[in-house]
């Protein structure tokens, strides 16, 4: 359907890193089509971060109960979208992606997912398993663009935090540390000041969490080798795991523990020179907002769901691996990614030299 200003309704329920990583969907139909109004419907934890891309002007979510449908539905439908993207194609979406009414209506038809609901779409997308297990998951999202014809002429992802966020992460901060003599000779570009690493030790998996004595060990020697100021933030159930890495720690770490909204979340990661993290959501955020992250995987596919960009670095484990057996929380399942602890084959040498590196040649990040 040509249309000089369509109306786009984007479908992707969840999680926060899938949601930052559709911003190349984002820009690409945005340059293709300079005018459209371009929609996001998903969860209500993830629709905050839309408003931190440029590239998107509406968000929507799904409804909560039951008793919220009809209310959704007629504001879908009083939108009059043109073109529906489904990336999810399950049963909720493709009812939505039908109710919407518009006249272009697309989803994937993946080899090893079975196509489901064909009479919702007007369109699909062909992924092949070869494709989907060897490149970046932001290859698979821009391939449904073809089903639009649509170029794919985005490849970056990019959030850009509100000045409001970056003025409130600063003052939690304060001003950052003078540079030791360790540090200058480590790390070009620095000027008069610290460098500073922020950790995330959290994941939505406990069997991917690295050990918290291996965090401590790394952020000691952070801090004694190149004076740099390091930091501890996790979510609201990752508490105890910071105080776990404090605990092991020799030197003293600064833990943030204000509870903060995304949009602050996504300032704060802007004013780090890296992040030290698992595969996870805040990893993608660090990355779009052009934080060098260093990322330790299990036995996820790092093909599909490293950071992007060039100047990080992923550490993982030659795999297959060997299975580490049975500790808590569960025994070790290799064959699902969720449940193996192959993260746990990374020592902390191998982890400060990849920080190292990245301190030495990353561009300083905050002023």
């Amino acid at each position: 359907m040509a249309t000089a200003a369509p109306r786009i309704l984007v479908i992707r329920r969840r999680y926060l890193g899938d949601v930052v990583l559709l911003g190349s969907v984002f820009a690409s139909l945005r340059a293709h089509w300079p005018g459209a109004s371009l929609c996001v419907l998903t969860e209500a934890a993830y629709a905050e971060v839309l408003g931190l891309n440029p590239d998107v002007a509406h968000a929507l979510v799904f409804p909560s109960s039951l008793a919220g449908w009809p209310r959704f539905v007629r504001t879908l439908r009083a939108a009059r979208f043109t073109h529906v993207l489904d990336f999810d194609n399950n049963d909720r979406t493709a009812l939505v992606t039908r109710l919407s009414g518009a006249p272009v209506r697309v989803t994937y038809d993946r080899e090893t997912n079975p196509f489901r609901h064909r009479w919702a779409y007007t369109g699909s997308a062909k992924i092949t398993n070869a494709f989907y297990t060897s490149e970046h998951i932001t290859e698979t999202y821009l391939a449904l663009l073809g089903a639009l014809d649509v170029p794919a002429s985005v490849r970056t992802v990019r959030l850009v935090p509100r000045a409001a966020d970056r003025d409130a992460v600063r003052a939690l901060l304060g001003p950052a540390a003078p540079s030791s003599s360790a540090t200058s000779a480590t790390r070009s570009g620095s000027g008069s000041r610290a460098p500073r690493v922020l950790v995330h030790p959290g994941s939505r998996s406990p069997f991917r969490v690295w050990p918290a004595e291996r965090f401590a060990a790394v952020c000691d020697r952070l801090q004694d080798e190149l004076g740099a100021q390091v930091f501890l933030v996790a979510g609201p159930g990752e508490q105890a795991l910071v105080r776990a890495i404090r605990g092991h720690a020799q030197s003293h770490l600064i833990a943030l523990s204000q509870r903060l909204n995304v949009g602050q979340f996504a300032a704060l990661l802007a004013e780090f020179d890296a992040m030290l993290c698992h595969d996870s959501g805040p990893m993608h955020v660090a990355a779009s907002v052009g934080t060098p992250v260093v990322a330790l995987f299990g036995s996820q596919n790092a093909a599909i769901w490293r950071p992007l960009g060039p100047r990080h670095t992923v550490l993982q484990t030659p795999l297959p691996c060997t299975c580490l057996g049975t500790a808590a929380p569960g025994p070790c399942v290799p064959s699902d990614s969720y449940r193996s602890y192959c993260v746990r084959k990374l020592e902390p040498d191998l982890v400060f030299a990849a920080l190292r590196a990245t301190l030495t040649t990353a561009t300083p990040s905050h002023g």
